[in-house]
């Protein structure tokens, strides 16, 4: 209730709520509590890890899932804390530990990114009412996912390992762990993955590109934001003859594409996106990032803090921009920020000449094309264009969407 007696409003997306003092909850549990429990799960699981020598993956890595129980006043190895007593699982550990090794991330600085330093929520939601938080390096971000999600990550994650040494430079999300909380009778599931958006970088323009149009414009209200993130039809009005790579990046990245959707069609995936996030060297004016984050508790002190380095920048890091690129920006500040951070840009230009780096990504990939999604195709075609809605079945859908980004979204130099 209000002091006026009137009562209080809250904003509500899926199982995440936002009171109307700002205080978050996810299924009725603190987002601050939520991610403390988080960080003393991972901390203490991973931590486990130097107790097994690493290994081969064998098939059965694939479906292990070790249980852990966190009672509060400390349990058989686990720590005292001042949370409510839960319980916490970690799935296909062995795995995900090649996983990490495979991108040369250690353990030592997997806890640090996660465990170090207070984490970050981002306070806009999915469509789902998921809730993400992002470390402060940059390095990670941990998204809840269903059940259902959960179940269906678990069931590609071999395939995914093979992906992952054919094609390393995969567009596709990187997960690095998938683990799940529960309190009571709640239970929150949560992935690991790559960050995708520098938060230091001043991204101008953020696109949710799907390759269709029906419905594909951002609303009013996403419009209102102050980095709102635009859709298919948004793009194709703002830059109206794409986006211009040099050759060599473009046959590249048009390639990691057509390997990526090879993938997801062979898995009967559909309805994922491409995320392009755009800074504009030249015109370095919006900013969307540290603004757009608040920090959650810390309550969990660094293990080792001087023994463990962060992330160093790697080769392509430091060499963000091609030899046969322009020079780097003017603005010392942005070019230190760009160096410094763990995500590399793709250099392009857009329609005035601006030079751009574009921070790019597959996102969205836990979508199969089963029966809710054909019943939902069915709807939609009965009232637009079946080919234009964003749920078609998998071949469909990904023939269109490379056609799209090829045809409106990324164009090749001839130079």
């Amino acid at each position: 209730m209000t002091a006026n007696g009137a009562p209080s409003s809250s904003h509500k997306r899926g199982h995440r709520r936002v009171s109307s003092d700002g205080n978050v909850t996810f299924k009725r549990r603190s987002t601050s509590e939520i991610m403390t429990a988080i960080q003393l799960g991972i901390e203490y699981t991973v931590s486990r890890e130097n107790h097994t020598p690493m290994r081969d993956l064998l098939t059965h890595d694939f479906c292990v899932v070790e249980s852990f129980n966190f009672p509060s006043d400390g349990g058989r190895g686990t720590p005292a804390h001042k949370l409510s007593s839960f319980a916490f699982k970690c799935y296909a550990p062995a795995a995900f530990r090649q996983f990490r090794r495979f991108y040369g991330i250690n353990m030592a600085q997997f806890l640090h990114s996660i465990c170090a330093s207070s984490l970050l929520e981002l306070p806009n939601a999915g469509a789902s009412g998921s809730i993400f938080f992002r470390t402060a390096d940059d390095c990670f971000i941990i998204k809840t996912v269903q059940r259902g999600e959960a179940k269906y990550l678990r069931r590609l994650l071999q395939q995914y390992y093979i992906t992952l040494t054919q094609n390393p430079g995969t567009l596709l999300p990187k997960f690095y762990g998938l683990y799940c909380y529960k309190c009571g009778s709640k239970r929150i599931r949560f992935a690991v993955m790559n960050n995708l958006l520098p938060s230091r970088v001043p991204i101008c323009e953020k696109f949710d590109l799907k390759g269709s149009t029906y419905k594909r414009r951002a609303s009013p209200e996403e419009k209102a934001k102050a980095c709102p993130t635009l859709k298919d039809l948004d793009f194709r009005e703002i830059h109206p003859s794409g986006l211009l790579l040099e050759a060599e990046a473009y046959d590249q990245l048009v390639d990691t594409l057509a390997r990526d959707c090879l993938v997801l069609r062979s898995f009967s995936i559909m309805d994922y996106s491409l995320l392009v996030a755009v800074c504009n060297l030249d015109c370095p004016d919006a900013v969307c990032g540290d603004s757009e984050v608040k920090p959650t508790h810390q309550l969990i002190p660094t293990p080792q803090p001087d023994a463990i380095a962060p992330h160093p920048p790697s080769t392509e890091q430091q060499r963000w921009y091609p030899a046969s690129a322009t020079a780097p920006p003017a603005d010392p500040e942005l070019e230190s920020a760009i160096k410094r951070s763990p995500i590399s840009g793709l250099p392009a230009r857009n329609e005035r000449g601006d030079r751009l780096l574009l921070y790019v990504g597959i996102v969205d990939i836990l979508q199969d094309y089963r029966l809710a999604k054909r019943m939902e195709h069915t709807m939609w075609s009965l009232v637009t264009d079946a080919e234009s809605v964003s749920v078609v079945h998998p071949d469909f859908y990904s023939t269109r969407y490379q056609s799209f980004l090829r045809e409106f979204v990324f164009k090749r130099s001839v130079d």
